[in-house]
């Protein structure tokens, strides 16, 4: 292969080009193949070399004539030319002529090549390319002529890499740029490779087996690489483990295993032998370095081999006490005999089973057998029926049936005798059958019959049985036919084409098929087809076709009738009188025959029968039919379409006479044959073929059979092929249907044009419609998306292009000029789909995606019917605005768009009517009457009622004035609702998320309300305390301690909720090293625990409902472990955003600082029930860290407490900074500057403090009178006599109240009201800020008049709830979505909504809905519930209590989401539950597509999830202090020292591995100590 070498080598002065006709500055033709670089740089070198000194001697010319305009010679000059030289002033610039050749070492003719680096890797030449798909390629290069592609990664999807490629300084990482962004990718992934073959077989240079830590990483990744054996870099290196003997079966336990292994490193630390994640056992190392394993216990086989069938195959892994890890591993068979059924399946078993024939089962151990002679080893001993072909039963005879068959066992003494059982439409029959020896067996006399005739023979399901149930075995091709000789059989000729082993025969007499014995005087009156001589009389002709053909013969003629002979050869046939030749090969006996026509040698033939004979000619054997066939001359004299594309495929009409006749039609066009479609009297379709000739004028030819017919006049034009050259939009919408104009050439020559797109491999096509030669009008192709979301940015398909008859150029047009954009979706017209208006207003249709992110002026094209009339529109983005409807009465709603229709509800148009004249007659009369009977009542009972009248005034003002109050507080709610969200989306985006640490995060979760917990500091002990806790430890990896520890626990009164809790949170810790580990105890304490939730009758439902076990607490541990990374990067931003916008809305209105009462809530106890008049104040805060810098404006209410600001001022001056890392409120004073010496310090209580009537009020900025723009500082706290008075008794109370909100973890109290405030006991007053409590009576009678209606309130609830429902909807999409923002889903809820599928199979638990609240109750519950309720799990911030009353609510509302139960709301339910009530459904519907989109996915294996889990513990391996841990956990070890203790003697697993004694050690370590 040859290589441009332009594309290669350039000097500063010449040129090496090897063609003079191309310029320098001509870009290089193609991709060059990597080639060996070192031999042909030399090469190109040497070349340049010879060429300079040649010229430079005077021999030739410059060879640049394109250049230079003219061919110039060389002179020669006397000069040294080495490497170095480059050139003088003289012979420049120089072109050379010679082609050089270099051998490629990767050519790559798909991706291309566009940016090459490269490096050295121990040895190796690593190459990096670039490609224009948006690929990266790695190539290993071993030498001059090996170079392997080893690996090709996704970089950028459909965008070229640029030319520059760069290295990290370390060589880690490469670096590469395209036209939108640039990447940084790993020079290596070796961590992908989950196998030592899939590692040293991938070719990747820097890739090794660790072998101990059994992953695939660098060299300098692996602890013990060093050493013999530890680190492989040849597959030939890979360790290899055999096991004697290497299958047992399920009855035998405790086998001892030998393991031999091969290309392992230094084992004497310890290894352990694991079969999956049932058992493990500490293996002993031979002096020969092999292995000696037991094989699992009786119980543990059990859980192995369960519902598995005659086989188990399972991984003997190879655990190392040096790494905790599984580091090798080999299949291993359990096989379970008794599983078989039959004896040859037991005993042809490849596994040592064997037949015990008197008691029909399959075991493992033949002394199991009642007797030496009844076992059977091999096949040629079982008992079985022997092949004889099929037996064959004729139904109501009565007779016996005797089989062949061997080795029949004789019934002993108890034992029920053969029997042949009969199985036919549902019915069993049993008949008693006889053993004649061990070779035979006789069914007695019986009769056997089928019901019906629809079919002559039938299979029997037919089997010998002995001693009831004991069947014998039968071979594989054994069948019982059971017939009747009449069924399907109703002449002469079907019944003696019967299968000749029925032997079914004629009845003359009787007019029917029978057995002979059934038929009278059989020897003269039964036919049957091995008589000599047998044919059938009286033959008919039912049907010939066709019915007319050429004079000229050839046509295939098709007789069907009966008795038409039983052998083509007797048959003889006459057509209108010419003789028609049969064809053996369509010769049905009996029923068809099909013959060719000769050439009628009469000039016009008449019409005439066909004569059939059979045999002779006598007369019951010959007939004729009743059609006559004619002859007929056809001929056509046009043809439709009269031109098409040279490429074909137009459907071309020819039209003429007599052209359906004959038999078989072939058109010819030119020398094409048309691909024949269909034909009837008077024309044939066909396709056009593709010319030869291109664009040219064809003839035309007909052949019917042998006639051959042409018109002189008739022909057809091949014109150019039609081309498509733009289209006009290049978009549609996922459903299509939209129109596209598509501009071209020679578009009238198309008869059907179409349009088609290939998505995903599904191709959909829609019409076309010819306006012109150069244009016609198109409705988009659908595409099928695949998922349930299109890309907001659209979707390319894989093909687009055009159908024009068989132009291939046109199929497919410039893909990625075409985009699907998703499909517009519309809103019903309100919750019960009736909308009511009055004439002349316009309807407002809300829906989505109504305008496509399209470039250009195209637009979809709306139509909306109203009661079948459509509208004038206007369109946005969300929403259709329909001019006034005429109509009115109830009229549906209907929405067309691009193929879709959408039914929105009905609208009901009310009008206003006209009253008649009697009508207003009636009312004016009526009106009269009454108002004289009202004057005459007022005139009567004036003096009565002059007091009620004043009364009934000031009554009217007060409501009066309650109404304009209530018109204004919901006119203010109104707008929050259409305004704060916008203010709350502007003022998030510049939020710094304040992520705690995975210490932290985890410690808060596992032990909530512990900061310090001893598990984040090491232990200080004594030596023997150490290494005893550390034998505790190992204690906790066998995996039968651990459950028997845990069981016993809880199985103890005394063993309490937080108890359960602690233990499972410690384990967890004390194993956070070894997770893959403690996953597997976490699956069989789950197993344990569903297995005890349905022995014990309890609903399936409430499984995992309650934290009432430790395995329960133990699996949000584990969740807590495994999802920390997806907080991070996914979820944790929602929430964090909802956490701000929560707190940002409640501050924006007035909080009580004594209730936590707010203004907006969403909360109905936590919300303020009065009006509150304030004020927003803007305050100039001086930063307490540095009085020069800026003044920070902060937005606070007059009605704010003294440290409500202060609070705000921190978040404001302290904005981004986490909350611990800040000054507390208690900690600052509020300083109010006013000039420059007044400084007046601010105290929540004072001397100044308002006292009434026992009620202390805290002081507030309006208490101060704060005005609007003050300049405020935030000191550091002070003391002094003008605020000392009062503030030890203020804040002790405060802090009382304080204690009891914060504290307060149960939803209930969070939710309860503001408790009673207990009056001081020094001062006996009692504090308040903005309400008092409401339990209080003590309020004067004005207050209590001037109050609203508190329920009129409850509409704050609902501004709020619209305010925060975008960053409510972003976090639950978030969480209920598989696919997060480019991030995968989490392994860990994919592998433990698997396993709770399989325990739910293994239980037999079909209902969708226990499946379904068992993933609710595993991860929305136990995990999401809990971070969503306390985000300071998460966050380093303060979470206050409205701000928790709310989080309580969406919480809430996240639990109700998933559930399966339907919420049954009235007036009196809560108003949380009223809140979300039309959210609900919608987000429940996020919640079942989530988990079937879960279920959907790929299964992870045990080995993916045990790699992602060792990586998971690497990762936070020194995080906790273990032996911490160990230490809080054996506090329980002690509690319950005895019943430990006893559990484990009792335990048969514990005893085997002496558990018991174990502890006891570790106890009598701990003991020495104290």
């Amino acid at each position: 292969m040859r290589t441009v070498p332009t594309c290669l080598v350039w000097c500063t002065r010449m040129s090496l080009s090897p063609h003079r006709s191309r310029s320098p500055q001509t870009p290089c033709p193609c991709t060059p193949p990597l080639t060996s670089t070192t031999s042909t740089a030399f090469t190109i070198n040497a070349h340049i070399r010879r060429r300079i000194q040649s010229c430079y001697r005077g021999e030739g010319t410059l060879a640049l004539p394109w250049l230079l305009n003219k061919e110039l010679p060389c002179i020669n000059t006397p000069m040294q030319i080495n490497g170095n030289f480059c050139g003088l002033v003289l012979n420049q610039p120089l072109g050379g002529l010679h082609v050089i050749e270099g051998l490629p070492l990767l050519a790559d003719s798909t991706d291309g090549m566009a940016s090459v680096a490269a490096y050295t890797y121990r040895q190796h030449s690593v190459v990096f390319i670039g490609t224009r798909s948006g690929n990266l390629k790695k190539v290993r290069v071993d030498g001059s002529q090996d170079a392997h592609l080893y690996e090709t990664v996704p970089v950028v999807d459909g965008s070229p890499i640029l030319r520059d490629l760069l290295f990290s300084p370390d060589h880690r990482h490469i670096y590469l740029l395209s036209e939108k962004q640039v990447s940084q990718l790993p020079v290596e992934t070796c961590e992908q490779y989950v196998s030592c073959a899939a590692c040293l077989g991938s070719g990747d240079p820097h890739c090794g087996w660790c072998v101990l830590l059994h992953r695939c990483c660098r060299e300098g990744a692996c602890p013990g690489a060093s050493a013999p054996h530890g680190f492989a870099e040849e597959l030939s290196k890979c360790v290899q483990v055999r096991v004697r003997p290497n299958n047992v079966s399920v009855t035998s336990p405790g086998v001892q295993l030998t393991v031999a292994m091969r290309n392992v490193p230094d084992l004497s630390a310890g290894v352990s032998c694991a079969f999956e994640e049932v058992t493990e056992n500490e293996a002993t190392l031979l002096p020969s370095g092999e292995l000696r394993c037991p094989s699992p216990s009786l119980q543990e086989l059990r859980a192995l081999t369960r519902g598995h069938g005659a086989t188990r195959t399972v991984r003997l892994q190879l655990l190392s006490k040096e790494t905790g890890v599984r580091f090798a591993g080999t299949d291993f068979v359990f096989y379970n005999c008794s599983v078989l059924q039959s004896c040859v399946s037991c005993v042809g078993s490849p596994y040592p089973c064997h037949w015990c024939k008197y008691r029909h089962v399959c075991t493992s151990h033949p002394h199991e057998c009642s007797f030496q002679e009844g076992r059977v080893h091999s096949p040629e001993g079982c008992p079985e029926i022997l092949p004889s072909g099929d037996l064959l039963i004729p139904v109501g005879v009565m007779q016996p049936l005797t089989l062949r068959a061997k080795n029949l066992p004789q019934p002993q003494s108890g034992q029920k005798n053969y029997e042949c059982v009969v199985r036919v439409q549902g019915r069993q029959q049993r008949v008693p059958a006889v053993r004649f020896n061990s070779s035979s067996v006789q069914c007695q006399n019986a009769s056997y019959s089928y019901e019906g005739d629809d079919y002559g023979d039938t299979e029997l399901d037919f089997s010998v049985v002995w001693d009831g149930d004991f069947p014998i075995d039968k071979p594989a091709t054994f069948r019982a036919l059971l017939y009747k000789c009449w069924a399907q059989r109703p002449s002469c000729g079907l019944c003696l084409k019967a299968d000749p082993r029925f032997n079914c025969g004629w009845c003359i007499s009787e007019h029917r098929c029978q057995l002979r014995a059934h038929c009278p005087a059989p020897k003269t009156n039964w036919m049957h087809p091995s008589q000599k001589g047998t044919r059938c009389s009286h033959p008919r002709i039912a049907q010939i076709h066709p019915l007319m053909g050429p004079k000229e013969g050839g046509t295939r003629v098709t007789i069907v009738g009966e008795n038409l002979g039983l052998t083509y050869r007797e048959v003889g046939l006459r057509v209108a009188g010419v003789r028609c030749n049969s064809i053996p090969a369509e010769y049905i006996s009996a029923e068809r025959i099909v013959c060719e026509m000769e050439e009628s040698l009469v000039p016009s033939p008449p019409p005439g029968p066909v004569e059939l004979c059979v045999g002779d000619c006598s007369a019951d054997f010959r007939t004729q039919s009743e059609q006559l066939y004619s002859f007929v001359t056809p001929t056509f004299d046009r043809v439709s379409p009269s031109r098409g594309p040279a490429s074909g495929g137009t459907r071309l009409t020819i039209s003429g006479n007599s052209l359906d006749s004959g038999s078989r039609v072939t058109v010819i066009v030119r020398d094409g044959e048309c691909q024949f479609v269909r034909r009837d009297a008077e024309a044939i379709v066909c396709i056009s073929p593709v010319s030869t000739l291109g664009p040219s004028q064809a003839p035309i030819t007909l052949a019917i059979d042998r006639a051959n017919i042409s018109s002189p006049g008739v022909f057809y034009t091949y014109t150019q092929d039609p081309t498509v050259t733009h289209l006009e939009p290049t978009w549609s919408i996922i459903n299509g249907s939209t129109a596209i104009t598509v501009s071209g050439t020679h578009l009238l020559t198309v008869q059907e044009p179409r349009v088609r797109a290939k998505y995903r491999g599904i191709e959909t096509t829609n019409t076309c419609q010819v306006i012109n030669d150069t244009a016609m009008l198109c409705k988009a192709p659908g595409i099928f998306l695949g998922r349930p979301q299109p890309r907001a940015q659209g979707e390319h398909p894989d093909e687009f292009g055009f159908l024009l008859d068989h132009v291939q150029t046109a199929r497919s047009f410039n893909r990625s000029s075409f985009t699907y954009y998703p499909d517009p979706s519309f809103e019903p017209l309100g919750p019960s789909g009736v909308l009511d208006v009055k004439p002349g207003s316009h309807v407002v249709l809300k829906g989505k995606n109504l305008i496509p992110v399209a470039a250009g002026s195209s637009r979809l094209n709306y139509t909306v019917l109203i009661g079948g009339q459509p509208c004038a529109l206007t369109v946005s983005d969300t929403q259709l605005l329909c001019d006034s409807p005429s109509q009115t009465g109830r009229q549906p709603v209907m929405v067309l768009v691009g193929g879709l229709e959408f039914w929105l509800g009905t609208l009901h148009i009310t009008a206003e009517r006209a009253l008649t004249l009697p009508a207003m007659v009636g009312l004016a009369a009526g009106g009269g009457l009454l108002l004289l009977a009202i004057t005459a009542v007022l005139v009567a009972y004036k003096r009565k009622t002059q007091d009620a009248d004043r009364t009934l005034k000031r009554l009217q003002l007060q409501m009066d004035n309650l109404e304009s109050r209530v018109a204004l507080e919901c006119k203010e709610a109104f707008a929050e609702l259409q305004t704060d969200i916008n203010e709350l989306t502007n003022h998030m985006d510049v939020v710094q998320i304040p992520f705690l640490d995975y210490r932290t995060y985890a410690v808060r979760v596992l032990f909530p309300g512990i900061e310090a917990h001893p598990v984040l500091k090491e232990l200080d002990s004594p030596p023997n305390v150490e290494k005893a806790l550390r034998l505790f430890g190992q204690l906790l990896h066998s995996r039968a301690f651990v459950l028997t520890f845990i069981h016993t626990l809880e199985a103890q009164s005394s063993f309490s909720m937080r108890d359960r809790g602690t233990v499972a949170s410690l384990t967890m810790v004390a194993l956070q090293s070894r997770l893959d580990y403690a996953t597997g105890l976490l699956k069989q304490l789950l197993a344990d625990l569903i297995e005890k939730n349905l022995e014990s009758k309890n609903h399936p439902k409430l499984l995992l409902r309650r934290t009432e076990s430790v395995a329960e607490k133990m699996l949000t541990n584990w969740f807590t472990f495994l999802l920390h990374k997806f907080l991070k990067e996914c979820a944790g931003e929602p929430l964090f955003l909802l956490y701000c916008a929560i707190k940002q809305q409640m501050e924006k209105g007035p909080i009580d600082a004594i209730t936590g009462e707010a203004r907006y809530s969403l909360s109905e106890d936590k919300l303020i029930r009065q009006q509150i008049d304030y004020k927003t104040l803007t305050l100039y805060c001086v930063c307490p860290d540095s009085e020069g810098s800026a003044q920070v404006p902060v937005k606070v209410l007059n009605c704010d407490s003294v440290t409500q600001a202060k609070d705000k001022l921190l978040d404001a001056v302290y904005k981004g900074i986490p909350y611990s890392q800040r000054p507390k409120a208690e900690d600052m004073d509020l300083e109010w500057r006013q000039g420059r010496m007044a400084r007046i310090i601010l105290q929540d209580e004072d001397v100044t403090t308002k006292i009434e009537c026992d009620w202390k009020r805290v002081n507030s900025l309006a208490h101060y009178q704060v005005t609007d723009g003050s300049l405020v500082a935030l000191v550091p706290k002070q003391v002094s006599a003008y605020n000392m008075a009062n503030s030890f008794t203020f804040t002790r109370s405060l802090s009382r109240y304080e204690s009891l909100l914060r504290t307060a973890s149960s939803p209930d109290s969070l939710r309860s009201r503001a408790p009673m405030i207990t009056p001081d006991q020094e001062t006996g007053t009692k504090l308040w800020h903005l309400v008092k409590n409401h339990d209080h009576a003590d309020h004067r009678e004005g207050d209590r008049g001037s109050k609203m209606v508190s329920e009129i309130y409850l509409t704050r609830l609902l501004a709020t709830k619209g305010t925060l429902q975008k960053f409510v909807d972003d976090l639950f999409e978030t969480v209920f979505s598989t696919a997060h923002r480019g991030s995968a889903l989490p392994l860990a809820i994919k592998y433990m909504f698997d396993f709770l599928d399989e325990q739910a199979d293994q239980h037999q638990i079909s209902d969708p809905d226990v499946r379904h609240t068992w993933k609710s109750n595993c991860l929305p519950l136990r995990f999401w519930v809990n971070v969503i309720k306390n985000p300071q799990f998460v966050f380093d911030i303060h979470k206050s209590s409205i701000t928790d009353a709310c989080l309580s609510v969406v919480a809430q509302t996240f639990m109700d989401s998933c559930s399966t139960s339907e919420h049954r709301l009235g007036k009196d339910s809560p108003s949380n539950k009223l809140l979300y009530a039309k959210d609900i459904p919608n987000y429940k519907s996020w919640v079942e597509r989530y988990y079937r989109d879960i279920a959907k996915m790929a299964s992870i294996s045990d080995q993916d999830m045990d790699a992602y889990l060792v990586e998971q513990s690497r990762l936070h391996a020194s995080d906790f202090s273990v032996l911490s841990a160990l230490s809080e956990l054996y506090f329980y070890v002690t509690k319950y020292r005895q019943e430990v203790l006893t559990a484990l003697d009792r335990d048969v697993s514990c005893r085997k591995h002496k558990l018991r004694q174990k502890l006891e050690q570790i106890i009598s370590l701990m003991s020495s100590n104290s």
